[in-house]
């Protein structure tokens, strides 16, 4: 969904960078076709969720209001996790913690959302597995989940990209988006760090790092919060925002080189 008038700061902030041992998030750059990316890999059974509200009920709206409704706790990684209205509630389908804000959408309406298809992407409740679907093959199985946010459109759909995405497109935008492997064992959260067109950023997720399935969250909005990088971006004030929550005793972040 694209909200230029409202980015405060079209490019990402790098400080120094910092390395922590263990493997929960491993952040790393890449750079594909002249294009760089900045990615984290969670693998399941990790301590990912999703935020939007505290326990005021009040819209937390930045990582820096998610870490301190842990308490004891932070993050080890977190990205902007899909879209949302101008009140910054979501657009499309929300669970957190199994518990229902949104309805599945029908994909309906204006912008990237409705240039569908679009879809879901799912934590599951049983085994905590990793798994974007399609919007209308999700409301077919209807997939437990303990934290889901709908968001679109797709990038790739059982390893074909989306039929509306061209190689000659002359937009181009900050992009952020996840791509889930096959077996459901880890999601790959991924943004550009410099303007990408959809078809490149979707190959990215097909061609590069080998997903099947890769669902685009947002636009000009998209953040990083990845410590490994040095990363804690800046922007406007966001909806659900998706991270790994970990002890401030057992850091769990790996950069790669």
């Amino acid at each position: 969904m694209k909200r230029a008038a409202l980015l405060a700061f079209p490019f990402p902030v790098f400080l120094s960078a910092l390395a922590t041992p263990a493997n929960a998030v491993t952040c790393r750059t890449d750079e594909f076709e002249g294009t760089p990316f900045s990615l984290c890999e969670v693998l399941a059974g990790e301590d990912l969720r999703l935020f939007l509200r505290g326990a005021d009920g009040e819209i937390l709206g930045s990582f820096a209001a998610v870490e301190e409704s842990l308490g004891g706790a932070r993050l080890a990684f977190a990205m902007n996790g899909g879209m949302f209205h101008p009140d910054r509630s979501p657009v499309g389908l929300y669970i957190e913690n199994g518990r229902r804000e949104k309805p599945l959408s029908d994909g309906g309406g204006y912008g990237n959302f409705g240039l569908l298809p679009n879809g879901v992407f799912c934590i599951g409740a049983a085994d905590g597995g990793l798994r974007v679907w399609e919007a209308d093959a999700f409301r077919s199985a209807r997939p437990a989940c303990r934290h889901a946010s709908q968001s679109g459109p797709m990038l790739v759909i059982g390893g074909a990209l989306h039929p509306r995405f061209r190689p000659d497109s002359t937009s181009r935008n900050y992009r952020n988006g996840v791509g889930t492997s096959a077996d459901g064992s880890r999601a790959v959260f991924v943004i550009s760090d410099a303007p990408v067109t959809f078809h490149r950023f979707a190959r990215f997720f097909r061609d590069r790092l080998g997903l099947p399935d890769a669902l685009y969250l947002d636009g000009n909005v998209s953040r990083l919060y990845a410590p490994a990088l040095g990363r804690d971006d800046p922007g406007v004030r966001l909806g659900p925002i998706i991270a790994v929550v970990e002890s401030r005793d057992d850091p769990t972040v790996e950069a790669v080189d």
